[in-house]
C-alpha cells in the first residue's frame, strides 16, 4: 500500500511560511502512555554507577566523547549539567537527573520502534515531498523540573546535515509544553534565511565551523502545546527552550529525520554509522 500524504493544505502552508507547524492531538493519550512507561522501564533497568564518571569527570574528555559517538546505534543515558553534587555524586534518584536517553531508541526498542516506524509519521513525510526517509537519530528529552537545562537557539541542519539540506524535526509533546516549564520558542520564518552555521566532527572533536550569531530574544515566539501534539520543525529553523524552572517535568520523544534521494549525507556530520538505517518507506 502507497503511504499518502496527511498533512492539510493550510498545515503546508504554515510549515513553509513559519518553519514549523504543530499537529493537535498527534498521539492519544494511550501512545503516551506506553512511550512514557517503557522509558520508566528502561531507566529502572540503567545501572547509573557504571556511567556516572563519564557525566560528573571533566577531564575524562575521551571516555564522553566515545559514549557520545557510540550512541548514534544505542540507547545511552545523558545526565543534567547540575545533576551531580561536588562530591560527584548524584544530588537526586536518578530518575530526575536524566537530561535525555538516545540516540537510537527509534531502532533498539520495541516500544519506541513501533510508534516511530508509524504510517502517522510517513503520511506526513509524504506531504513534506521525501522520498526515502530514514530516522536518523531519536531522543527521549526529560527536561528535569528544577534542573532541566536550556537549549541555546540552533538550527537542526546544523548537527544533521545533507546536501542539499533535508533534516526535519519531529517534536512530540508526551507531557504539555508551557512556558514555565520549558517549552520550545522559534523565530517564524527564520528557515529562509539559511543556515547559519555547522557543527563538524574532526580529528580532535566536534566543533562549530564558526560562532553563533546573536538573535534578539523578542523575536522568539513561544510554541506553548498540550501532550500529544507534534511540531514539525524545518530544519533551518532557528528555535531553542529556556531552563525548566518549575515543579513540573516537559517530557517529550524527538525524532530527526533526512532524505537518502538526491542528497548526500556529509561525512563530518557527527553521526558516523556503521550500519545503514532502513528507510521508512520508498517511493
Amino acid at each position: 500500500m502507497g503511504i499518502v500524504g496527511n498533512l492539510s493544505p493550510d498545515q503546508l502552508q504554515s510549515f513553509n511560511s513559519d518553519g514549523y507547524v504543530v499537529m493537535e492531538s498527534f498521539s492519544s493519550a494511550e501512545e503516551i502512555e506506553s512511550l512514557r512507561k517503557r522509558m520508566e522501564q528502561l531507566l529502572e533497568e540503567f545501572d547509573h554507577t557504571s556511567s556516572a564518571s563519564i557525566f560528573s569527570t571533566k577531564n575524562q574528555r575521551q571516555l564522553t566523547d566515545d559514549y557520545f559517538y557510540e550512541s548514534v546505534e544505542k540507547i545511552s543515558f545523558f545526565f543534567e549539567e547540575k545533576a551531580f553534587g561536588e562530591d560527584g555524586k548524584l544530588k537526586q534518584a536518578k530518575e530526575l537527573s536524566i537530561n535525555k536517553v538516545g540516540h537510537a531508541l527509534h531502532e533498539n526498542d520495541p516500544v519506541f520502534s513501533k510508534f516511530s516506524d508509524s504510517e502517522k509519521f510517513s503520511g506526513m513525510l509524504c506531504s513534506l515531498g521525501y522520498k526515502r526517509p530514514i530516522v536518523i537519530q531519536s531522543m527521549y528529552i526529560f527536561k528535569q523540573p528544577g534542573i532541566g537545562g536550556e537549549v541555546v537557539p540552533h538550527q537542526d541542519n546544523s548537527f544533521l546535515y545533507t546536501d542539499p539540506q533535508t533534516c526535519t524535526g519531529l517534536w512530540l509533546a508526551l507531557e504539555d509544553a508551557t512556558l514555565t516549564n520549558g517549552c520550545l520558542w522559534a523565530i517564524p520564518g527564520s528557515h529562509k534565511n539559511g543556515l547559519v552555521r555547522r557543527f563538524i566532527r574532526g580529528d580532535d572533536g566536534v566543533t562549530f565551523d564558526r560562532p553563533s550569531p546573536t538573535y534578539d530574544q523578542k523575536d522568539f515566539v513561544p510554541i506553548e502545546v498540550k501532550a500529544g501534539s507534534l511540531v514539525v520543525i524545518h530544519g533551518d529553523l532557528i528555535h531553542q527552550s529556556f531552563e525548566n524552572q518549575s515543579p513540573k517535568s516537559r517530557h517529550a520523544y524527538s525524532l530527526h529525520v533526512v532524505d537518502t534521494v538526491g542528497c548526500k549525507w556529509a561525512p563530518d556530520n557527527w553521526i558516523r554509522r556503521k550500519v545503514e538505517p532502513k528507510p521508512l518507506y520508498e517511493s
